[in-house]
C-alpha cells in the first residue's frame, strides 16, 4: 500500500533518473507522445531506463493517449505499473485499459482552466469508478499545454476536489520546494507531482531542489497525519 506519492516527471536521461533515486524519489514519470511539449527522451531509452530501477522504484508513462490498445500496448513495451492519462479520452476506453490490465493503476487529469469546478466536478463522477487516483494540472492559455506548464492554480479548487472525490488526489501544478509544504497543508492531496520546478536554469532536475521537494512534502504530510490521530 502506497503511503504518500511523491512523483517528479520529467526524466531526461539515465543520469538524471539515478540522481531523482539517490534523492530517495520512487515515483519518476515520463511524458511520452506528447501534442504540445517534446519529448524529454525517445521511448527505447525510457524503457532501458526504467527496466534498471530498483524494486521500490516505479515508473510513470504520462500521455495523452486515447486509445485502450495503445494504451496497453505502450504500457506493456516500457514495462510499467502506473500510467497518467491526460487530454480527452473516453470513458469506455479507460474502463477498456482496466478490463483487459486490471493491476494497470491508472491516474486520470484534472485540469484546472480558472475557475472550472462544476465541470471538474462533472469528469470526477463520469471517471472516478475506473481509475485509481486523480491528479490536478494547471492550463496554460498561451501554449494549450495542460501539463508540465510550470504554473500554479487556484489550490482552492485542488482543496475542492480532493473533498469531493472518493479516489485518491494527487496535487500537481506550479509546485517546486519553496511552496510544497504550503500546497499540501493547505489542500491535504494524497500525493505531488513536480516537474519543471525541480529544474535548474539549465533545465535538468536539480539534485539540492529535489530533496528538499522530498522532505518539505514529507514534512507536511507528516504533520497532517498528527492532526488526523
Amino acid at each position: 500500500m502506497i503511503d504518500n506519492l511523491i512523483q517528479i516527471a520529467g526524466i531526461v536521461d539515465e543520469k538524471e533518473a539515478r540522481t531523482v533515486i539517490d534523492c530517495g524519489v520512487e515515483f519518476l514519470g515520463f511524458p511520452l507522445r506528447l501534442p504540445v511539449h517534446k519529448e524529454d527522451l525517445s521511448e527505447d531509452d525510457a524503457r532501458k531506463i526504467i527496466s534498471d530501477f530498483p524494486e521500490n522504484v516505479r515508473g510513470v508513462l504520462i500521455t495523452y493517449l486515447d486509445n485502450a490498445k495503445e494504451i496497453i500496448d505502450f504500457v506493456n513495451f516500457l514495462n510499467v505499473n502506473f500510467v497518467q492519462l491526460h487530454g480527452e479520452i473516453e470513458l469506455p476506453q479507460i474502463e477498456k485499459v482496466k478490463s483487459l490490465k486490471p493491476k494497470l493503476e491508472i491516474i486520470k487529469s484534472l485540469i484546472v482552466r480558472g475557475d472550472n469546478l462544476p465541470q471538474l466536478e462533472n469528469e470526477i463522477r463520469k471517471f472516478e469508478n475506473a481509475i485509481d487516483y486523480f491528479i490536478t494540472d494547471t492550463f496554460d492559455p498561451k501554449t494549450g499545454a495542460t501539463g508540465a506548464t510550470g504554473k500554479t492554480h487556484d489550490w482552492k479548487i485542488s482543496r475542492k476536489i480532493t473533498e469531493l472525490s472518493i479516489k485518491p488526489v494527487i496535487l500537481a501544478g506550479g509546485l517546486n520546494d519553496d511552496n510544497v509544504y504550503d500546497a499540501i497543508k493547505f489542500v491535504k492531496p494524497f500525493g505531488v507531482d513536480s516537474h519543471t520546478g525541480v529544474e535548474n536554469s539549465s533545465g535538468r532536475k536539480d539534485q539540492k531542489k529535489i530533496k528538499r521537494f522530498l522532505s518539505e512534502a514529507k514534512r507536511a504530510f507528516d504533520e497532517i497525519k498528527g492532526l488526523e490521530i
